[in-house]
């Protein structure tokens, strides 16, 4: 009886296994295919936590969603989509198309790790000497400056106490969500945060970061400050900034503030997008 149970147990296991023709239903990859709902489905809460926090739903957050919903959706319908991937594989036409995809995704990935190196490598160029600091606006909430925005303060702020002969232009508009300019919150976390009045200059027209870059360098000339710039933004945005700054022939440094670890993934991704236009338009 042992015997016959035994049997019948291999050979239910032998049809599952071999259900599609080919041995893919193991142990293993029904392993995989959790691991690939799992990783997917916490990918996609990563993307849209920052969204219950308040945060608006940008570029970043629909690309990282989606790039984890198709990777929670392979983990569920996986043995049907490998089967039809092996049915197109085995066509010269599905053949060029699956060829096509997969250098696509490579081109992708690679295109990923560049621009995250020359954002690593631009978040940790040092300060220039004699420099003006220009902080980069970012959203006011509530009367105050938002947690991104805070993160560029505090770096501000570190520096300025660090290095008292430094002056700095606070550069930002006011949005039509925002209660004042992103210019004038920052004036005031800051001389809240004791820097001097006198060491401030606002700049509150612009709406971006060119705007900040060229509106920031106007008010430099203006007032006779040093022309070069040391600029305060979130670590995965100076690389951006400073791209801009260089296409108007002015000298940078670096002053990064850290991001908060639920708000990176979303702002990194966003990052990229933007990165990869400023490289398109030239």
């Amino acid at each position: 009886m042992t015997d016959k149970m035994t049997q019948k147990s291999h050979e239910d296991m032998s049809k599952e296994i071999n259900k599609d023709g080919v041995a893919v239903r193991t142990r293993g990859y029904h392993i995989w295919r959790v691991i690939f709902c799992i990783i997917g489905v916490l990918g996609m809460l990563m993307f849209i936590y920052p969204v219950f926090r308040g945060c608006h739903v940008n570029i970043g957050t629909l690309l990282g969603t989606g790039v984890f919903a198709l990777l929670t959706l392979y983990g569920v319908f996986r043995a049907k989509i490998d089967k039809s991937v092996r049915k197109l594989w085995d066509k010269k036409a599905g053949k060029i198309c699956l060829s096509f995809v997969l250098a696509l995704v490579t081109a992708a990935l690679a295109l990923v790790v560049v621009i995250t190196y020359h954002m690593v490598y631009a978040a940790h160029v040092k300060p220039k000497q004699d420099a003006t600091v220009v902080v980069l606006g970012c959203a006011v909430r509530g009367g105050g400056p938002s947690l991104m925005l805070r993160e560029r303060l505090i770096a501000a702020q570190d520096y300025l106490e660090e290095n008292p002969e430094a002056v700095c232009v606070v550069s930002g508009g006011q949005g039509a969500d925002e209660s004042m300019s992103e210019a004038q919150c920052m004036y005031e976390y800051l001389t809240e945060h004791g820097i001097a009045p006198e060491r401030i200059y606002m700049e509150d027209k612009s709406t971006s970061t060119r705007e900040n870059i060229k509106f920031s360098a106007e008010i430099i000339r203006q007032n006779g400050l040093p022309d070069k710039m040391n600029i305060v933004t979130n670590e995965f945005h100076e690389y951006r900034a400073k791209r801009i700054a260089d296409k108007q022939g002015i000298e940078t440094g670096s002053i990064a503030g850290s991001t908060a670890w639920w708000l990176l993934p979303t702002y990194y991704v966003r990052e990229m997008a933007g990165i990869l236009y400023e490289w398109i338009s030239g």
